[in-house]
């Protein structure tokens, strides 16, 4: 009814790709519309369809949970993606769109035109990569987190075989367009990531977890103790201001950071081991030299030296 309120006529199969159905559906569904008193009506020739008569406005506009709760995260559409509210979020800007009146939906239609947020393709043609969960999995992990009930996970760590677990779960995050869970396991802290949860079960025990989270918090203090544990590696270098950006989004951590009489920046970063340090240096080519650790510059100019010879000729 929606559709038909906001788009007119339109044919059983526009109607079926749009609502991701077969056409068998859509006219099942039309001829129950018309059975429960909707005015719509079909339009035969080669450009017909279903339309409503003008005037009819419906009253189902009320926002169910899940389209409510898209439309709390809608300022971020990876954040609905992420937890599986693509669908629920659509809807809710159908009803939305609805119920404003006539003047108002015209001008809220033209400015959505007028509007691109986040497209799949940068200027530079790269391809925003977005993590998939299937959807089945993502509606369990998200009504345990609501619910406050505790969750099984089939759960892919990296380098390990996939294993069950019963976690505690305590919230849902997502960052640069990855999505993971909190929770807890026997009072200890655990950090999931969505891609890598293979399936999931909502329990009906309840989760052992504060009644009151401050999930910003949390998330901090985790990224905090990520970034300063393990086997990390502090890496002392110089750098062209304009390529900083780029090391940060690949580097853990900046720990210091000043500028050098000559322009450049000095900066102290860490690195997940002493390959990710130099995978990472060398991005940046002659813009970023190495100070410390010796074994990282050595392993750079190894890299340039074997470059070098095999351009020699």
């Amino acid at each position: 009814m929606l559709l038909l309120r906001q788009r007119g006529r339109s044919s059983a199969a526009t109607l079926a790709r749009e609502l991701e159905v077969s056409t068998r559906t859509v006219l099942r569904d039309i001829e129950a519309l018309s059975s429960a008193g909707v005015p719509v009506y079909a339009e035969r020739g080669r450009h017909g369809g279903f339309a409503l008569l003008p005037g009819f406005r419906t009253e189902l506009t009320g926002l169910n949970h899940d389209e409510a709760l898209a439309l709390l995260i809608a300022g971020s559409r990876q954040g609905a993606q992420a937890f599986g509210l693509n669908s629920a979020l659509a809807s809710a800007m159908l009803k939305v769109t609805d119920a404003l009146p006539d003047s108002h939906r015209a001008t809220a239609a033209d400015a959505s035109e007028r509007l691109l947020v986040d497209p799949e393709i940068d200027l530079l043609s790269r391809r925003l990569v977005t993590e998939e969960v299937p959807e089945t999995t993502m509606t369990e992990i998200r009504r345990a987190v609501l619910a406050g009930h505790r969750l099984r996970l089939h759960y892919a760590a990296v380098d390990r075989p996939p294993a069950w677990r019963t976690v505690d779960p305590i919230g849902l995050v997502t960052v640069r367009d990855k999505g993971y869970l909190l929770a807890t396991t026997s009072g200890a802290d655990r950090t999931y990531r969505l891609s890598r949860i293979l399936a999931a079960e909502e329990l009906s025990e309840p989760a052992q977890r504060p009644d009151k989270i401050d999930l910003e918090r949390v998330w901090q203090e985790r990224s905090t103790r990520f970034r300063t544990s393990g086997d990390q590696i502090a890496v002392s270098l110089r750098m062209d201001p304009a390529r900083r950006e780029e090391l940060v989004g690949t580097a853990l951590a900046v720990l210091a950071e000043e500028p050098d009489p000559d322009g450049w920046l000095r900066l102290e970063v860490t690195f997940q081991d002493l390959r990710h340090a130099e995978w990472a240096l060398w991005q940046l080519g002659t813009d970023a030299e190495a100070l410390d650790p010796r074994p990282l510059r050595a392993a750079l100019r190894d890299r340039a030296a074997s470059l070098a010879a095999r351009y020699a000729t």
